[in-house]
């Protein structure tokens, strides 16, 4: 049986996440994000108490995916409408979007071609498991057991 999360005024325990914790009450695995949160929507229409339900990732790997290349007039005309956004808020959109475009040229020349591409990153898990606190673990599997979706590992 796990502790409930301390609380009080003065401070805050977060929950234990260590690997032994963690292996005794793992409901279930998952290999992709949907799938493990299918798993909990179910249980919470099923009208399981999912408050007590963790999902976490693990094995995170950050993924860079590259959008195409970056000249000087890609980061001015970025820097552009950025900044015509914020000139819209402060002093008006054309005088933002040519400090906007200043700023973005001179911020990519500064660079020197180390880095003439765009990306954007994210982090993804390998593996998702539900965790189960407050002594529930055995009343989830159950309840996952019944409703076809409890993974054969878990």
């Amino acid at each position: 049986m796990t502790l409930p999360i301390r609380q009080s005024a003065a401070f805050f325990v977060p929950p234990r996440l260590d690997p032994a914790y963690l292996a005794w009450n793992t409901v279930a695995s998952y290999d992709e994000y949907i799938a493990a949160q299918r798993a909990v929507d179910r249980l919470s229409d099923d009208g399981f108490p999912v408050q007590h339900l963790d999902i976490l990732g693990s094995d995170l790997r950050l993924v860079e995916r590259v959008t195409g290349r970056l000249t000087k007039g890609r980061a001015a005309a970025a820097g552009a409408a950025s900044g015509a956004w914020f000139g819209l808020l402060i002093a008006g959109a054309m005088l933002g979007a040519v400090w906007g475009a200043t700023f973005g040229f001179l911020g990519h020349a500064a660079t020197r071609g180390t880095r003439d591409f765009a990306s954007a990153r994210t982090l993804v898990a390998t593996r998702y498991d539900i965790v189960a606190r407050d002594g529930y673990l055995d009343g989830a599997r159950n309840a996952l057991q019944e409703a076809g979706l409890l993974t054969p590992a878990a």
